[in-house]
């Protein structure tokens, strides 16, 4: 009992020393990585920052391999891989992180998020969709959502993009109306385009329920009305179109003398026409009105007034065509207008354009002022090209 005890006694000394050995070979091991997993995160930062993104790479791998249970580092080394354009690496890595089980929920929607991004950028529209639908009900939702209505857009998926506009409204996102107003137009048109005609005016009536002061509901149903031969309905709501939308109105003015002509309002149009011309001139609605005018003097009358407030090459193009119409020689006052119409029209053109930025000047350059290369301006101006 005695030769037990004394061996008992002589042996706990050295395992003491054995513990301690070996606590303190494993505290400098720690240490060890934990020093790596700080200097490469730090190495590939400072290349990230240098546009080294090759070798940035390479660091943030490093990391990851020194640390793998860090989550913030698969977060930066996946979004770099997306930068570049590795798709697939970068899904791989945001996967990798969603198949941990002890990953914690707000990482896990930031993983989510993250790959529902990648399969976008990658053009994988129903894995990208199925992956932020998956975000519903987080704190990612709006984010989501926003992409959803991009997603469904690009993807000519009206009736959904639809469905997520009046979601993000409902939860206070901001207005969409204008926006689905647009949504219900292409509805429209893809409905005419298959023969379904009164799908068509549904959709464009819902357009207009939704933004009652939008313009392209006004010309689309103006448009179609016009087609199907109801003059009068069509000159109806493309009135409507003059007082709500004055500006948008030269989309269709043309087509509203046409229409005018075809319905025999052409004396209540020209008016019409006018008084929208003397509150909002544009060269669209001159020209609406010369072809509702019987008066050639009235005419040149106008374009000749046009051109002296508004230098416009179209402008001038349509007192060209009055003279060749009539065989009435253009006088010298309407010569000399004539002429500083075709200047400002052609001033745009009378520059030098540097080739490797695109920086334009009425001077040569031999050295270009906004990308400071030499001899990148061809010696010849925009015109002679």
């Amino acid at each position: 009992m005695e030769f037990d005890l004394y061996w008992l006694l002589l042996a706990l000394p050295v395992v003491f020393l054995l513990g301690w050995v070996a606590s303190r070979l494993d505290l400098r091991q720690l240490k060890r990585e934990d020093q790596a997993s700080p200097q490469a995160y730090f190495k590939g930062l400072n290349l990230l920052l240098n546009e080294q993104h090759d070798k940035a790479i390479d660091a943030f791998i490093e990391a990851v391999q020194h640390d793998p249970d860090t989550s913030d580092l698969h977060f930066a080394l996946g979004n770099l891989f997306r930068r570049r354009g590795e798709y697939e690496r970068a899904i791989r890595v945001h996967q990798h992180l969603l198949g941990r089980a002890d990953l914690k929920r707000e990482e896990r929607e930031r993983a989510q998020h993250a790959l529902a991004q990648d399969f976008m950028k990658a053009g994988l529209f129903d894995r990208a969709e199925e992956a932020f639908k998956a975000l519903d009900g987080t704190s990612f939702t709006t984010d989501a959502r926003l992409a959803l209505l991009s997603l469904h857009e690009r993807s000519r998926n009206w009736h959904p993009a639809i469905d997520v506009a009046r979601q993000l409204e409902a939860a206070g996102t901001g207005s969409f109306s204008q926006r689905t107003a647009h949504h219900w137009c292409e509805v429209a048109h893809e409905a005419d385009a298959r023969g379904r005609g009164d799908e068509a005016e549904q959709a464009l009536l819902r357009a207009r329920e939704a933004a009652p002061q939008a313009a392209r509901p006004l010309v689309m149903q103006g448009q179609r009305l016009a087609r199907l031969g109801q003059h009068a309905a069509a000159l109806a709501v493309w009135d409507e179109l003059m007082a709500k939308q004055p500006q948008a109105f030269a989309l269709i003015a043309m087509d509203y003398a046409k229409t005018a002509q075809s319905s025999g309002c052409a004396e209540q149009a020209l008016g019409k026409l006018q008084s929208l011309y003397d509150q909002a001139p544009s060269v669209d609605v001159l020209h609406a009105l010369n072809t509702l005018q019987p008066d050639a003097t009235e005419r040149r009358t106008a374009l000749m007034a046009h051109i002296s407030q508004q230098p416009s090459l179209s402008a001038a193009q349509g007192l060209i065509r009055e003279r060749l119409n009539t065989h009435v020689a253009l006088s010298e006052h309407e010569i000399e207008r004539l002429q500083q119409a075709l200047a400002t029209a052609a001033k745009p053109l009378q520059r030098y354009r540097c080739a490797a930025c695109g920086f334009e000047s009425q001077h040569y350059f031999w050295q270009c002022p906004g990308c400071q290369g030499w001899d990148t301006y061809p010696p010849r101006r925009l015109e002679d090209q």
